[in-house]
């Protein structure tokens, strides 16, 4: 009898069943465990006390009821809300953190990358060591600016204890605003490969504080050193004669000065100038949701006629908070280019490239011989109000002395 029951299981086995086939659309899902809800709208109605409606699982009805909440739109895709999302004109709302907690999404962060680690970190360093190479190759052709007349061991005060002051507070809290933020540019290309990126962030967290901070100090004494050298840096003839002659660098005639020659006031307005811009845009970038610049400067080009720059194109007319931080960002690091390239040039001419020059700054007190040849004008100025001893000359002096 049982082997009889096992033939007829066998037999049954190998017949050709028709099963039949489910598609996927009828497939039910099995959702007793959330009561029938499919959506998190019907989870809430249901925990609400509401009766859910029940749904079907199509593709259009899916896209319907998960629009406007978290997760995908099922069978459906939203490019329209993606696209404003990009471009900042969707319509959001956030429980917390104002508008600039709405932009989700900001669309000029990579051109604003690539130009940050390309263009501008080339060619910012290639100006600087440009720069060097350059001055060292004249350094080697004309060698040092040396005086012409021998010492006469009288000295007049060329910078009182005040002026001094601020000169080294301005440089110094330029070199250490310089090297923190080529540090924050570089680093992660040049230390971070090739040293540790452990060590590299704790490098450029360190450069962070060090440049927010120092900032403060570089403001005041640009203000200071406007106040005190204004004066004495406004353009007039005799720079033209200065110019004329090289300043006395290349050749052997120095011309006539005052307290500022020519080039110096270049420095001097090069600084006041680039140094005030690189302080706006840094204030900027410190309170970017206070302060933006970048929009109110484009709309008042366009209030003079000015709708578009070369290469740059059409100036635009909105900006997002994350966008004028950009705009800050690059504008502040090619400003900083410009102006290190003029004071590497300045410490040359104050250190290795003339003879007696760093005594300027150094005591403040130059020796005659030194005023003579250098600011001949202002020697003379002193000697009429006795703040100098009156001297003859050197034999070997020069009309232009």
């Amino acid at each position: 009898m049982l082997r009889a029951f096992l033939v007829l299981v066998l037999c049954l086995g190998l017949l050709p069943v028709s099963a039949p086939m489910v598609s996927a659309q009828e497939t039910v899902t099995d959702r007793s465990a959330t009561g029938g809800a499919q959506t998190l709208e019907d989870i809430l109605a249901r925990q609400r006390g509401e009766e859910v409606a029940p749904r079907t699982g199509d593709a259009a009805s899916a896209a319907r009821d998960l629009s406007g909440q978290l997760g995908t739109l099922g069978g459906a895709s939203d490019p329209d809300l993606w696209r404003a999302l990009r471009y900042g004109s969707a319509d959001i709302t956030v429980s917390s953190g104002g508008e600039v907690a709405s932009v989700l999404m900001q669309d000029g962060g990579m051109a604003w990358l690539e130009f940050r680690e390309g263009p501008l970190a080339k060619y910012g360093g290639y100006l600087l060591l440009g720069t060097i190479a350059l001055l060292l190759v004249f350094f080697v052709l004309r060698g040092r600016v040396k005086l012409d007349y021998e010492k006469t061991g009288r000295t007049v005060t060329r910078f009182k204890t005040m002026e001094r002051a601020a000169h080294w507070l301005l440089a110094g809290s330029f070199i250490l605003l310089g090297i923190t933020g080529l540090l924050t540019l570089f680093g992660r290309m040049f230390i971070a490969p090739y040293i540790s990126k452990d060590f590299n962030a704790t490098l450029l967290l360190a450069s962070k504080y060090i440049h927010n901070n120092v900032a403060w100090a570089f403001i005041v004494a640009l203000f200071a050193v406007f106040v005190m050298w204004v004066w004495h840096n406004i353009p007039n003839r005799t720079d033209i004669t200065w110019f004329a002659q090289a300043g006395g660098i290349v050749g052997s005639k120095h011309p006539p000065a005052k307290k500022f020659n020519g080039g110096q006031k270049i420095i001097f307005w090069s600084v006041i100038l680039l140094g005030g811009s690189i302080s706006l845009s840094g204030v900027s970038l410190l309170f970017p949701f206070e302060l933006p610049m970048f929009m109110k400067t484009f709309d008042l080009m366009r209030s003079v006629g000015i709708e578009s720059l070369p290469i740059y194109g059409p100036l635009p007319t909105a900006l997002a908070p994350h966008e004028e931080m950009q705009y800050a960002q690059a504008w502040h690091a090619i400003v900083a280019f410009v102006l290190m390239a003029i004071i590497i040039a300045h410490i040359y001419i104050g250190s290795v490239g003339m003879e007696g020059a760093y005594d300027a700054m150094g005591t403040g007190e130059v020796d005659e011989a030194w005023a003579k040849q250098h600011h001949s004008l202002w020697l003379e100025e002193l000697q009429k109000k006795g703040e100098a001893a009156p001297k003859d000359a050197p034999k070997n002096a020069t009309p232009a002395e």
